[in-house]
């Protein structure tokens, strides 16, 4: 049942997405208005087809204010990529250029707003990403960032990469990290497994701290489900 399930929800999913980017193209012609309408009825449709079909469900622990905060979170599955951007009401989102390289679905995304990355370019990523989210942080909306930078299976606590210090000095907001546990229901390969999806939501960390500091304390709220109620707010 499980992999029936599974089967069915790509079916839907990865057809609707086809037909949603189409939809996003033409809305593209209109503005950033309707572009994120329907980037909006993509993650509301995913949110219910995770929940409807295969019966994973999502729980949020704590709250996200409204404003403009870099949004740190915990990357395990391709679950929190679009359940954050419902939980954060449509932020600007870090990601690889791969993805914003994706004809048709890339350049919606660039519409959208995201900031490409190029993990290998070094020093010249960093100026991009630095430079895209001044820009992102000017329009009020908040930054969400996988501050890990890949997918992680549960229980690996890798260190931070260094464009997170970076974007955090250079655009002087405050973060709001988030732990999650999806990787628990949602591994690499296709059969999910039903259950809830835990959000915890961490304090507010301010802006203007030391490198070391702002990464052992972001490290430690978004790895909090991971490391036990010692690492929780």
């Amino acid at each position: 049942m499980t992999l029936l399930r599974s089967l069915l929800w790509a079916a839907i999913f990865y057809l609707a997405t086809v037909l949603l980017v189409l939809a996003g193209l033409v809305a593209t012609l209109f503005g950033q208005g309707p572009t994120r309408a329907v980037v909006l009825s993509w993650v509301e449709l995913h949110h219910w087809l995770c929940a409807q079909v295969l019966g994973i469900r999502t729980r949020v622990i704590g709250a996200i204010p409204p404003g403009s905060f870099l949004i740190a979170v915990k990357h395990q599955s391709m679950f929190e990529t679009l359940e954050m951007v419902r939980l954060s009401k449509l932020p600007v989102i870090v990601l690889k250029r791969e993805i914003a390289d994706i004809p048709l679905f890339g350049f919606l995304t660039r519409r959208y707003g995201v900031i490409p990355v190029e993990r290998t370019a070094g020093a010249k990523a960093l100026r991009e990403m630095v430079a895209a989210g001044n820009d992102a942080a000017e329009t009020g909306r908040p930054v969400l960032i996988f501050p890990e930078g890949t997918r992680v299976r549960p229980g690996e606590t890798p260190p931070l990469r260094p464009g997170f210090a970076g974007l955090y000095r250079a655009i002087g907001l405050p973060v709001l990290p988030v732990a999650v546990d999806s990787g628990c229901l949602w591994g690499r390969g296709l059969v999910k497994r039903s259950g809830f999806v835990t959000f915890m939501v961490g304090e507010t960390i301010p802006p203007g701290l030391k490198r070391g500091e702002i990464e052992e304390r972001v490290h430690r709220a978004i790895n909090a489900l991971e490391l036990g109620s010692e690492a929780r707010p």
